[in-house]
């Protein structure tokens, strides 16, 4: 997957020219909204196109320019929102923001983001979507967040071949290998594990343990033989 905004040309060649989606993924359409103009970063506003809303990712098509269109992954939009604010866009609008690639974070959403007077989309932190009829505005918002939540954040898997169980020996003799052992332990960490609250470490409470557990069994032979002999 590509982080950040991206140019979308791949339309059917009948009709208005619906995007090309890749049903194969089991990608599908969610929801179709005619008459969204759309805005990046602090530019103007673009001439009215289609919004598709699909299981993956968000797509713009210009209805005057087949060869213009835009689209963006749901897990590239770091956040949406419904903005009605006239003081912080003078249209109500969906309004996104966009991951983009590492080293592209310092962009300052205006002339950075044009080169040569080409916009580079890869450096587009921010997108707004303009419905003409404002009151679909909170329909999209909820269909942007059922899409959402069928794109969860990717869970990166543990390294394997790691064994945490240790025994009071393996705890014990860790402390005479010093540098040479492949494990290290952080010093002194609060009440974790390998430490007891006091002043001893896990391997002399369970040594200590141990100990006690013979003193109870001498015990109980000592009353044992008492009980014989009085017997």
């Amino acid at each position: 997957m590509v982080l950040g905004l991206r140019q979308f040309t791949q339309r059917t060649a009948d009709g208005a020219g619906e995007p090309i989606l890749d049903v194969n993924n089991g990608e599908e359409i969610m929801r179709v909204q005619p008459s969204v103009s759309i805005a990046l970063a602090n530019r103007s506003l673009e001439s009215p196109g289609t919004l598709y809303i699909t299981s993956k990712q968000v797509i713009w098509l210009s209805d005057v320019d087949r060869a213009k269109g835009y689209a963006v992954d749901f897990l590239s939009l770091s956040l949406h929102a419904v903005s009605r604010d006239p003081e912080a866009y003078h249209s109500p609008c969906i309004y996104t923001q966009i991951e983009v690639e590492d080293g592209d974070h310092d962009e300052s959403e205006g002339s950075d983001s044009e080169s040569d007077g080409l916009l580079d989309l890869s450096k587009i932190t921010e997108m707004r979507l303009i419905p003409s009829d404002s009151s679909q505005l909170d329909t999209l918002f909820e269909m942007f967040c059922e899409c959402a939540e069928l794109n969860p954040e990717p869970i990166e898997e543990e390294e394997e071949g790691h064994n945490w169980i240790f025994s009071a020996d393996q705890i014990e003799n860790e402390a005479t290998v010093g540098a040479d052992s492949g494990w290290h332990f952080f010093q002194d960490p609060p009440n974790s594990i390998g430490h007891s609250n006091g002043d001893h470490d896990l391997a002399n409470s369970v040594l200590q343990l141990q100990i006690n557990d013979q003193r109870f069994e001498d015990a109980e032979e000592m009353e044992r033989d008492n009980d014989s002999s009085q017997h």
